[in-house]
């Protein structure tokens, strides 16, 4: 809400408008006259709609009589939680069942340690008060593609480094290829096996810094006037758990709960990012919906199996279900069906035609085993596509 989605959602939002105004309307017989940019006006419209829709919450609370405690929250045993306020109180509650949600955090590394200012995490590359001259931006993943785009658009030259050999591994590899290709086509360089080394600032009028990395031809230093570290994220679970509260976490630091989120402490719940399972909003949401209603004496589950994914470049890229390298591993045999968007008349009419739709379906039965697209609006066909998987299932039920 504050620093995750809603707030990169925004900017994604405002800077492909930019991008149009400025590219892509003559194609339509547009003219404009001159575009100008006012970064920080853009932030600030970012901080808006992120107050809107945090304030949205809170009357949500109010509405269904939620009492909100403002602190720093500690789980104590025998489900007690203790909670620090601002100005150093602290109370302890207890409840009959408790729910941790306590979200993720940016990973840092030790060869790039932020510093707020040249060296930021994602958090830190939504404040920027002007377009840096030259952007890097550590890790190929989903953060660092969105916030690559952002910046690119609005004039960056940004260079991405990616330590692994495989672009976007997660995601069915005929996508991710053609992601790629599109990509580098916008402009974005995007570096494969490039492990970061080192870093140097230079502070001064000018700040910069200069990151040292390991690629197929050996050592390579670039400098970047911005630098924005997106490895990932990782469990907010650090001083959450007392030493005796019981609950247990694995090496990676997430909390670990059975298929209905319940840890292994009867009565103590944890969903969202702080478990295993993709680090997604929706995600989160729905295990909160799941423990909710278990909590109130009914029987839920969430199949893990139908949880979309999103990556807000543009086009977008959605998937759903198996990929294609993960029926060829599980032996499964299947059929694939693919459609360019160039054959879509609307794609074409609107000028956004790059991209395809991948189906993978049960060789005998036609069973839709997954769903793959990049290309525009892909996010809104997966939730049209969703709601006739869900009516399949009614009718058949």
């Amino acid at each position: 809400m504050n620093v995750g989605c809603i707030p990169s959602k925004a900017l994604l939002d405002s800077s492909h408008k930019y991008l149009e105004a400025k590219h892509a309307f003559d194609a339509h017989g547009i003219g404009t006259g001159e575009i100008t940019l006012d970064v920080p006006k853009m932030i600030q419209r970012k901080q808006k709609v992120v107050d809107q829709m945090a304030g949205g919450i809170g009357g949500l609370f109010q509405a269904n009589k939620v009492s909100p405690i403002s602190g720093v929250g500690k789980l104590l045993k025998d489900k007690k939680v203790e909670v620090r306020s601002n100005d150093g109180k602290t109370q302890t509650l207890s409840a009959e069942h408790v729910i941790i949600a306590a979200g993720s955090v940016p990973i840092e590394i030790p060869p790039t340690p932020t510093d707020g200012n040249v060296i930021v995490d994602s958090t830190g590359a939504l404040e920027f008060q002007a377009v840096p001259k030259r952007l890097g931006v550590i890790g190929a993943g989903v953060i660092g593609l969105e916030l690559g785009s952002v910046w690119s658009r609005l004039g960056s030259e940004v260079v991405v480094l990616e330590a692994t050999e495989s672009f976007l591994p997660m995601v069915d590899q005929q996508i991710a290829k053609e992601a790629k290709k599109i990509l580098t086509k916008q402009n974005l360089d995007i570096r494969l096996g490039a492990m970061v080394t080192g870093s140097k600032l230079k502070k001064g009028k000018s700040p910069s810094v200069a990151v040292q990395y390991k690629d197929k031809n050996g050592d390579q230093e670039i400098v970047f006037d911005k630098l924005i570290v997106c490895v990932g994220r990782k469990p907010y679970t650090e001083a959450l758990l007392s030493d005796d509260c019981g609950v247990e976490k694995d090496e990676r630091g997430f909390i670990k709960v059975d298929n209905h989120c319940l840890t292994n402490i009867p009565g103590v719940y944890a969903v969202g990012d702080v478990v295993r399972g993709p680090m997604l909003a929706h995600k989160g949401s729905e295990e909160g919906v799941m423990v909710a209603e278990i909590i109130a004496g009914q029987k839920a589950a969430l199949n893990y199996d139908l949880i979309p994914s999103v990556i807000y470049t543009h086009p977008e890229i959605a998937s759903i279900g198996k990929t294609e390298e993960q029926l060829k591993a599980d032996g499964v045999e299947y059929k694939v069906g693919t459609f360019p968007f160039l054959a879509v008349g609307r794609a074409v009419a609107a000028n956004d035609s790059d991209g395809m739709v991948k189906m993978l379906a049960d060789a005998k039965t036609d069973r839709v085993l997954g769903c793959h697209i990049i290309g525009p609006s892909a996010a809104d066909l997966f939730r049209l596509l969703r709601l006739q998987w869900n009516s399949v299932l009614v009718q058949k039920i």
